[in-house]
């Protein structure tokens, strides 16, 4: 099965409203360009946390703006069907924010998922989720996996 794909996050959140009652939602955001285990793992764990897992992904703008150069390697169009087709994940969207702070105030899941690479106290939206009473989980394996990583390796750095 595929998940949902709502390129704005904003329209997601109305389509989610009725599959939401009685259930719970978890949230993981991120780049995920050029998917690995480390993604994997995280979204298995974050898709165990609650009965809904939606993904967000930055768009291809925020990502060059968070990582550079040449950055994506993989548009936001193919990174949200990749996403889409992984078992656990209910709904993907995206987000050119900098930070997830609309996002989870238009979605407000009861699980804010991270990964290993943060901590509940250093998550930039922590202050957001814990005023509208949600929590933080920190998930995944330790974070030795990495996209940047990935393509210095490709180009021989």
């Amino acid at each position: 099965m595929t998940a949902l794909v709502v390129p704005d996050y904003r329209e997601l959140g109305e389509q989610l409203a009725s599959q939401r009652a009685g259930r719970t939602l978890a949230l993981a955001n991120g780049c995920f360009d050029i998917l690995h285990v480390g993604h994997v793992r995280l979204l298995r764990e974050a898709s165990s946390a609650a009965d809904l897992l939606v993904v967000a992904l930055n768009t291809d703008e925020s990502v060059h703006r968070n990582k550079g150069p040449g950055r994506p390697h993989i548009t936001l169009t193919e990174r949200m069907e990749i996403i889409a087709a992984l078992k656990g994940v209910h709904a993907v969207t995206s987000f050119p924010e900098p930070t997830a702070e609309n996002l989870l105030e238009a979605l407000r899941p009861d699980v804010h998922v991270k990964g290993t690479d943060w901590t509940a106290d250093t998550v930039p939206e922590r202050a957001t989720v814990e005023a509208y009473g949600g929590r933080i989980l920190i998930a995944g394996d330790d974070k030795t996996h990495s996209s940047t990583e990935l393509i210095e390796k490709q180009r021989g750095k």
